[in-house]
């Protein structure tokens, strides 16, 4: 790659384009490669497999990235020929064209990295170029070149492959210069460089389009050259451009064969030019997609944080005031204002944070097709998750434990197509990933597939403990930092990281809940719930112990008031407690016990005069505590330090007086200090 002047101003748009470019030709051709293996076409995906590949192609040359505009080059010319057999690609296609997306992918990363952009692997051109042939049903020679009549500034900026398309051809097309001057009258026609395009588009294949300033016909200063292959006429090309003063004129002298047009787009930096220049300005306001860098809205949120914190601070000061007799009325109406603009504003900034679990699991796919080539099992991958959405922090956290699970699904749940069709199953497995937004802001997913489900008695044996009673302590068992079924690691799994890593993600890092369901012979489904969001949130602020805590409301479930007189002590049950709930006994535990504080009169265990009741593995559970205190918006601090983490606490945050309260995972507490309590009475 060489150097460029303007190359550092466009290089994070060229990578966010590629990068988003790159995902849907990945999923065109796992489309293509589905229907291949049916024997069916699918002329659409190869269609869109090509469009995304030529404006990959084009977008590279403009930064000049040669090796990717070599690649993408080859691998739009073997599918230029599927798409004109009607969406037709061999299967022995599919495998050179992913490496070819997998080295492309390789450049674009090196680039975002600022390393150097290696070569192009040595045999992979020659292996898409042979591409071409077994389309053709030819040797891979190619026609004899002709002179292109270019001038310097236009072929200056033409890239080898582009230069080679235009002097072969493509089937005994022409190649043609159109020239496009736009101007206010033509503008106020509805001509513009992108309405020309899209007719343009519907005659020719657009090679490159290129903006010239200078003098132009017309008395214009900017034309825009369009450089095409076609087989339609020169009055056909000048009628789509508008009519004069635009004009067509012939590269070269190769004759013309009747052939079907290719209907094809090259999104580029001169459209979006000619765009704002040309459109009214109340058109230009309206809409578009805007690409942020994460860290600016990383920012934005914490200059939210401040102002969450300062009008706690300025609650607190106006309560002083209140109870000193001062006049704070209007103060008060104030503050509640503010506290509705924060509220809009923190809603405002998690939405531009949103991004579409669909796009977050896009690479999945791709794993599975993977796991499918390595394990020698047919797999089939089934995506249920419509249009929900989640906090990109939260995404990026949550994908590494998807991805372990899919990988588990495939690596340990599925049978081989031989065990599969003895247990009278179909050959192909299946690993199901569906997801929906739950109510109090979290998002539930489930990872099920039709395997052989979980030994519980091999996993007890392999671990060396008793076979556990319920699915909770399967899943205990399976989580074991270290633990693997397998008895030596391969390039997929029995490093025994997989579920230990799942868990930690999934609860402790984001204070969700996971849960096991299984079926010996019939499959096994995880189930995760985790918040939209981890950095502001609602939360309920109690007192304990003399000191305060705060909890997520999302995560509990209901309030309830406790009358000492009406608790239920089971004989036999040593230490439980048990709380009427709507006709059913709830189990209760003194949050005060459960950190291990001292009430203030000198005593332990004091049931409280309220109870929180959440989820503890899918059962309700109620924590006494002494007082609520109300609601509030807070920001949560984790606790990144290691050596200060508790299994419990999900962080720390700042309610306005500067002092820290900590934020607890009730469910988190309640199940770490009972298996403590198991541990202890079984020594």
């Amino acid at each position: 790659m060489t150097g460029s002047v303007d190359l550092a101003d466009f290089l994070p748009a060229y990578l966010a384009e590629a990068e988003e470019l790159l995902g849907a030709a990945q999923r065109h051709l796992l489309a293509v490669e589905a229907s291949v293996r049916r024997g069916l076409a699918h002329p659409r995906a190869v269609r869109e497999l090509f469009r995304a590949l030529h404006t990959i192609k084009g977008l590279s040359a403009m930064v000049d990235v040669e090796s990717i505009v070599s690649i993408a080059h080859w691998m739009e010319t073997s599918l230029r020929h599927s798409d004109r057999a009607g969406g037709r690609l061999p299967e022995s296609s599919v495998e050179p064209l992913m490496e070819g997306l997998r080295e492309i992918e390789q450049r674009v990363r090196q680039l975002a990295a600022g390393k150097p952009v290696t070569p192009v692997p040595a045999g992979l051109l020659e292996r898409l170029e042979a591409l071409e042939a077994a389309a053709l049903g030819t040797d891979p020679a190619k026609p004899a070149p002709v002179a292109l009549e270019l001038d310097a500034t236009v072929s200056a900026r033409l890239s080898a492959a582009e230069r080679e398309q235009l002097t072969v051809g493509a089937a005994g097309k022409r190649a043609v210069r159109l020239d496009f001057i736009p101007g206010a009258e033509r503008a106020s026609s509805g001509i513009t460089i992108n309405s020309v395009r899209e007719r343009v588009a519907k005659l020719a294949e657009a090679v490159k389009v290129l903006p010239l300033s200078g003098p132009a016909a017309g008395g214009g200063s900017l034309t825009f050259v369009l450089l095409l292959l076609t087989d339609a006429t020169d009055d056909a090309l000048l009628e789509a451009a508008g009519g004069p003063p635009a004009s067509v004129r012939a590269l070269t002298a190769a004759p013309a064969v009747p052939a079907a047009p290719i209907v094809t787009t090259e999104p580029e930096l001169e459209a979006v030019v000619a765009r704002v220049e040309e459109e009214p300005e109340e058109q230009r306001r309206g809409g578009g997609t805007l690409r942020v860098e994460v860290s600016r809205l990383d920012e934005a949120l914490e200059r939210l944080a401040a102002l969450v914190v300062n009008r706690s601070r300025l609650t607190r000061a106006v309560a002083a005031l209140t109870a000193a007799g001062a006049p704070t009325r209007e103060l008060t109406a104030i503050l509640q204002e503010n506290g509705r603009q924060l509220r809009d504003m923190r809603a405002a900034i998690i939405r531009l944070r949103m991004v579409k679990v669909a796009d977050v699991l896009e690479r999945l796919p791709l794993l599975v097709r993977g796991l499918r080539r390595s394990t020698g099992k047919a797999v089939r991958l089934e995506l249920e998750v419509g249009d929900a959405e989640l906090d990109k922090a939260v995404a990026d956290r949550l994908l590494p434990a998807l991805v372990h699970l899919v990988r588990n699904a495939v690596d340990h749940a599925l049978e081989l197509p031989e065990e599969r069709r003895a247990a009278g199953k179909p050959e192909e497995g299946l690993v199901r990933l569906a997801c929906h937004g739950g109510a109090s802001g979290l998002l539930e997913l489930s990872v099920t597939d039709d395997g052989r489900g979980v030994d519980a008695e091999a996993v007890a044996r392999r671990a060396g403990v008793p076979v556990p009673a319920t699915s909770d302590g399967l899943l205990d068992v399976l989580c074991r930092p270290g633990f693997s079924t397998r008895d030596a690691a391969t390039s997929t799994s029995g490093r025994g990281m997989g579920m230990d890593i799942v868990r930690r993600i999934t609860v402790d890092q984001l204070g969700g809940e996971l849960r096991l369901e299984t079926r010996p012979g019939q499959g096994t489904t995880f189930r995760l719930r985790v918040p939209l969001t981890i950095t502001l949130l609602d939360a309920l602020i109690f007192e304990c112990a003399g000191l305060r805590y705060a909890v997520a409301v999302g995560s509990v479930e209901e309030l309830i008031d406790v009358d000492a007189a009406r608790l239920t002590r089971p004989a036999g049950a040593s230490g439980v407690v048990l709380v009427e709930r709507r006709g059913s006994a709830v189990p209760l535990l003194s949050l005060e016990r459960l950190l291990e504080r001292g009430s203030p009169d000198g005593q332990r265990g004091g049931t409280g005069a309220k109870a929180l009741i959440v989820r503890q593995r899918g059962e309700p559970v109620a924590f006494a505590v002494d007082r609520l205190l109300g609601q509030q918006e807070i920001v949560l601090r984790p606790l990144e330090d290691p050596l200060v983490r508790v299994p419990g606490v999900a962080g720390a945050t700042d309610l306005g007086d500067g002092q820290p309260t900590l934020v607890l995972d009730l469910a988190a507490l309640g199940a770490a200090r009972s298996g403590n309590g198991r541990r202890e009475r079984a020594t």
